[in-house]
């Protein structure tokens, strides 16, 4: 086991705090104009920050902060020090469009004029040396009340807080940014949880994001970031697959803290000192707009024919059509594990998703979702993808054994693992926003956050070459089904198992459904480092 030191890590990176029941979020965005002032402002928030030490009593609201590469530079951190950053956290997430599908790479400049038009003012008007640079994230997650969709009292105190900080012990020197939402009005951008009403009225947060479909499930587990006795259960389908005799173990600290050796025993590029960067991450913050109304358009078009073709209902084709491009099916079950309708049902039947008792039923629910099922699969015994297409989302962001070569072309060997995937995972975070039953136009979606120790060879790597592109999985240029750019290429196939008599079914209308609004790159120091740039002793020599 790795000796990490959690309380020197902050606590959104070892820990999803919407799977802690915080199931609201405050994002706030913060300006430093002066290196002073900034240093105070780090000297006052940082004794209320979160860490990923075990909670002797649960925090009503967390609160966690992070930099990006000019919000450094305006903190006065030496040369050496900022020399010693990757360059894509140099530029920030802006700069890397192309790279990242938020700006086609096939349109020339005159034609890709005005690509960030539908981005929130606050990440629109975003550019390095001006009054609308971005230089600090500040998060807060907290509770609900019971059997209500609000969050507890403690985090608009919280909120009232930060802003005196900000007027009073700062001078106003550091701003909250205002220019969230299509108005830009908002200082803050909002997160909260899918909710559901139990039989006596009650409301309840779920896992589900707004196309209905469970998230968040496969997160994975590294070492160190737990007890040994919840790591041996949460490793599970989570960490990395060995062989048959050594199942599944966490993978290398250093994935995803610096200062940590790495899955290829190295430690990753990290700036000096290593006092500083040791126990820190790096933190993609992106807010993604579900266009709510052209996925359920789409799917309901494709249902009917579908439904012609294969004889069976309309709800049957769409639930069936939806779930094929996300590889889960909407609660959670994976598709490697039910891979038809009647798979899937007869599993609900098993689990007792359908008790009579809705509250039985949601408790069931809950239940697997915390046990190690829904992650402990592989797919050695389904390369062709007749089961979970090889195109599917979930196929595309965490691979699995899929890529090993001992695998190809039918799979099933004993040996294959999962060691070309384990240089490309990410901790995932974030809360959906917005309310439910909006379309298009109406403001919802997901925050989406990642957690990594390198954003080129981790982030970049999965979004540019898994979800825009599809060659790994023998699919050309088709994009992921759910994240993917459609603007161009629109199609997804779904396999026939040979002899079922079946023919395989193209879907060939597909539209961009999740855009991006905005976002940037930050660094999320240690508790350690937190402390040198709030006195200003950080010597890199």
């Amino acid at each position: 086991m790795a000796s990490l030191d959690l309380a020197d890590v902050q606590g959104n990176v070892a820990r999803a705090y919407g799977r802690y029941s915080f199931p609201f979020a405050r994002y706030f965005f913060l300006q430093i104009t002066d290196g002073a002032a900034g240093r105070r402002f780090i000297e006052a928030i940082r004794p209320r920050v979160t860490t990923a030490a075990a909670w002797t009593v649960k925090p009503q609201v967390t609160l966690n902060v992070g930099f990006t590469f000019f919000g450094l530079w305006a903190l006065g951190l030496p040369t050496r020090t900022l020399q010693g950053f990757p360059t894509e956290f140099a530029d920030g997430m802006k700069a890397r469009a192309f790279i990242l599908g938020d700006r086609s790479p096939a349109l020339t400049e005159e034609e890709a004029r005005g690509w960030d038009e539908a981005w929130d003012p606050i990440w629109r008007d975003n550019a390095p040396g001006t009054s609308r640079e971005v230089h600090v994230f500040l998060s807060m997650n907290a509770q609900g009340k019971p059997g209500r969709a609000e969050p507890v009292d403690a985090l608009e105190e919280q909120t009232a807080w930060l802003r005196e900080v900000c007027a009073e012990h700062c001078g106003g020197r550091v701003r909250i940014m205002a220019g969230h939402g299509r108005d830009g009005a908002a200082d803050f951008q909002e997160g909260r949880a899918v909710f559901a009403t139990l039989p006596d009225g009650a409301m309840v947060p779920t896992p589900r994001e707004h196309f209905g479909f469970t998230d968040g499930i496969g997160d994975p587990v590294f070492k160190g970031q737990t007890s040994e006795a919840v790591e041996r259960t949460r490793v599970v389908g989570r960490g990395k697959w060995m062989d048959p005799k050594t199942g599944w173990e966490p993978l290398a600290t250093g994935e995803f803290l610096l200062g940590h050796a790495d899955e290829a025993q190295e430690l990753p590029p990290a700036p000096r000192p290593w006092g500083f960067s040791r126990n820190g991450a790096f933190m993609v913050w992106r807010k993604l707009h579900q266009n709510v109304a052209s996925w359920e358009s789409v799917w309901a078009g494709e249902a009917a024919r579908y439904a012609r073709i294969f004889g069976v209902s309309e709800d049957e084709a769409k639930v069936t059509l939806k779930s094929k491009a996300v590889g889960r099916w909407p609660d959670g079950v994976p598709l490697a594990r039910a891979g038809d309708h009647a798979a899937w049902l007869a599993e609900r039947a098993r689990l007792g998703f359908d008790d009579p008792d809705p509250t039985t039923a949601a408790q069931n629910v809950a239940r697997w979702l915390g046990g190690t099922e829904p992650s402990d699969f592989r797919y050695a015994a389904d390369m062709a993808g007749y089961d979970c297409p090889n195109t599917a989302h979930l196929r595309r962001v965490n691979t699995r054994d899929y890529l090993d070569p001992l695998n190809a072309p039918s799979g099933g060997n004993p040996n294959a693992t999962s060691q070309l995937n384990k240089r490309r995972r990410i901790l995932r975070r974030g809360l959906p926003y917005g309310a439910e039953g909006g379309d298009d136009h109406t403001e919802q979606g997901v925050v989406f956050m990642a957690i990594c120790a390198s954003l080129q060879r981790q982030f970049e790597f999965i979004q540019q070459q898994w979800i825009n592109y599809g060659l790994d999985f023998n699919a050309g240029n088709d994009a992921c089904p759910v994240l993917g750019d459609h603007s161009v290429h629109r199609r997804f196939t779904i396999a026939a198992r040979p002899g079922s008599g079946a023919r395989p079914y193209i879907v060939d209308s597909l539209r961009t459904f999740v855009e991006a609004r905005g976002g940037d790159y930050f660094f999320l120091p240690s508790l350690t480092a937190l402390r040198m740039m709030g006195l200003g002793v950080i010597d890199p020599t």
